[in-house]
């Protein structure tokens, strides 16, 4: 299997979990994006089966990683992934996400049907055109609404999801050739995310600093959700294209209804489980534009998967001061991860 992106912090837990299920892992990724990371605190390298450091953004460089590890299967995490960042490097973005992808499905149709035989591309909920126009209650998305975005993020990753639809149309419709699907999932929480400008690892750091964590909107609405969740939803879409099922389509891969809440209830929570007390300032700003409500409708991927779920809110959230408290008294944290991934498992 090749893993883009391994290095991240969803792809740390990828690997992981990969390993535990027995996976022979090739990553590529160009570095490690945060000090410190969850990659080099859990170990992740130990288990894998080769580390290729590159950039998506190179075409040769992902054309000899296929060819080298002949993968089976392709999950494409490795992006550009903070909103905020990509009003500062909107070049960037595009280069990463877009033709990223581009190079990604290019060196898999390159190397055609003697190796891989699936590719799960993996954008986000903001790949909708979330315009944001005033329905109430606010519509979750599903699957066949509008790509596109207001920021460059945002559009970004709904060019991606047009790239990998058009790769799939015309070069991904043999049923004996490779074949790919996008999860579309977003505000992934979980311990070990030390990612800039993301409220759950801001809340953490300031928890820990016992210094006051300013929150931009504290009335935005998000999908939140455990890590693990949406990963369990790419393992079974990769599983399905392996077996020949009827899935190179676009899946979403989002939380109970009950577990879209605002970022006010998320603070409020975290600092109802946090041992010492953790207040919150607002930040006035200025900012660039974020959507206020965001949501995803996951009825076709519990209806025609059986996915679900497993983890709801207040358990993600539990589990994330379990495992910060743990950093925290120095204990091992790989232990700590493959546990976590344990109970998961068995839930």
């Amino acid at each position: 299997m090749l893993l883009t992106g391994h290095t991240g912090f969803k792809g740390s837990w990828l690997a992981l979990w990969l390993a535990a299920l027995g996976a022979e892992v090739t990553g590529l990724a160009d570095g490690v994006p945060t000090t410190p990371s969850l990659f080099e605190l859990a170990r992740v390298d130990a288990d894998l089966q080769g580390h290729i450091e590159a950039d998506i953004r190179d075409p040769e460089a992902l054309q000899r990683a296929v060819r080298r590890s002949r993968p089976e299967i392709v999950i494409h995490m490795a992006a550009q992934s903070m909103v905020r960042r990509s009003f500062a490097e909107p070049r960037l973005t595009y280069e990463t996400n877009v033709m990223g992808t581009v190079n990604v499905l290019d060196a898999v149709r390159l190397a055609g049907a003697q190796t891989v035989r699936a590719v799960v591309n993996v954008t986000s909920d903001k790949c909708y055109d979330n315009r944001e126009d005033g329905s109430r209650p606010p519509r979750p998305f599903i699957e066949v609404d509008c790509m596109g975005g207001h920021d460059p993020y945002s559009s970004s990753k709904g060019c991606a999801e047009l790239v990998a639809d058009a790769y799939r149309r015309s070069f991904m419709s043999d049923p004996d050739g490779p074949r790919v699907a996008s999860a579309r999932a977003g505000n992934v929480i979980g311990g070990g995310d030390w990612g800039a400008e993301r409220l759950v690892p801001d809340i953490m750091r300031a928890a820990e600093a016992g210094v006051p964590v300013a929150i931009r909107n504290p009335d935005s609405v998000r999908p939140w959700q455990h890590v693990l969740n949406p990963l369990s939803g790419y393992l079974l879409i990769a599983q399905e294209l392996v077996n020949r099922s009827p899935v190179d389509a676009g899946w979403n891969f989002g939380p109970a209804d009950g577990d879209t809440q605002s970022v006010r209830w998320i603070a409020d929570i975290v600092s109802s489980l946090w041992p010492e007390t953790i207040y919150w300032q607002l930040d006035r700003g200025p900012h660039p534009h974020e959507a206020h409500f965001l949501s995803l409708d996951s009825s076709k991927a519990r209806q025609r998967l059986g996915w679900r779920p497993r983890w709801d809110l207040r358990r993600a959230l539990q589990t994330i001061v379990d495992w910060h408290l743990a950093a925290r008294a120095e204990e091992d944290l790989r232990a700590i991860t493959l546990k976590q991934i344990i109970e998961f498992s068995g839930s």
